[in-house]
């Protein structure tokens, strides 16, 4: 596995195989690697000749008050698990590279970027896109794989490839959750043990207004039910609930559609979503629905 810090180098090598007509998948991540990127990293290698990883923790991307400098930083069990999931590079740039002093050019992608995290996190969305497009500059990848759990900044780079003629399929992959529901994120290292038995009920509430939801119940309701369930589950304060169309995310009373949930769990920040379909629920269906998810 090769490990290449500077964008030179990475530009040359990604250059050399796209001349000899070879695919790339592309992984991006901050880092502090668990399952959820794992199965992002087989699958990419399953579908190319070559596999990069990108590890880079963007500073543009947290605001002043946000976790940058506390964010989780294994570099070296990162770059083992890299190895044993089959990538063939690791892109480990440095943020004086990426943003060198004078830096001024950002890429905003309007509307995606408003609702739901846009709301609470000014500028997050514009740092993610940036820093996407330049690293797809940099890797030029066939493919580009994103996990579900940031199913907003999903639709944000989907937005921006398709904006601006970047030659990139975004391939979105199912969310990687524990047994208990929780979504896989580097923030769940976080939780304290109390918070960590907590979490899982977020989990449990949203598939609950997705049965509801399937069954005919009104989107209105069904969130004022789950906002009331929440508010219940200990540690737990909602900072968003949102039904909304899965390719606008404006907020929508009439299924199909997607809902979104931002919530601290203590002082942890987690997010989630479960897409939900007009297909209706048999009675004994909740069983089977869990398991997909």
């Amino acid at each position: 596995m090769k490990i290449v810090r500077g964008l030179a180098p990475m530009q040359r090598w990604a250059t050399q195989q796209t001349q000899n007509k070879k695919s790339i998948g592309f992984v991006p991540t901050m880092g502090a690697l668990h399952e959820g990127h794992l199965s992002l990293i087989r699958r990419a290698r399953g579908e190319n000749d070559f596999v990069v990883v990108s590890i880079f923790v963007n500073p543009a991307q947290f605001g002043p008050q946000e976790d940058f400098s506390r964010y989780p930083k294994p570099l070296q069990k990162d770059l083992s698990l890299c190895r044993r999931a089959g990538a063939d590079v690791v892109f480990f740039p440095k943020a004086e590279a990426l943003y060198p002093t004078g830096y001024q050019t950002w890429v905003t992608v309007e509307s995606l970027s408003k609702p739901l995290c846009g709301s609470f996190r000014p500028g997050h969305f514009r740092g993610v896109a940036t820093v996407v497009l330049k690293l797809f500059n940099l890797v030029k990848p066939t493919r580009a794989y994103f996990g579900e759990k940031d199913f907003q900044q999903v639709r944000v780079i989907q937005q921006m490839t398709s904006d601006l003629n970047v030659p990139v399929q975004v391939i979105p992959c199912p969310t990687v959750r524990e047994p208990s529901g929780l979504a896989l994120s580097s923030r769940n290292t976080y939780l304290s043990s109390k918070e960590r038995t907590a979490a899982p009920q977020v989990h449990e509430a949203l598939v609950s207004a997705r049965e509801s939801l399937k069954r005919g119940h009104p989107v209105p309701k069904v969130l004022k039910e789950t906002r009331t369930i929440l508010n219940k589950t200990p540690k737990s304060k909602i900072q968003y609930l949102e039904f909304v169309d899965p390719k606008t995310l404006v907020s929508t009373n009439t299924p199909p559609g997607r809902l979104m949930l931002a919530v601290y769990v203590g002082q942890t920040r987690l997010i989630d979503n479960l897409a939900v379909n007009t297909a209706k629920l048999s009675p004994d269906s909740s069983k089977r629905e869990r398991d997909k998810t």
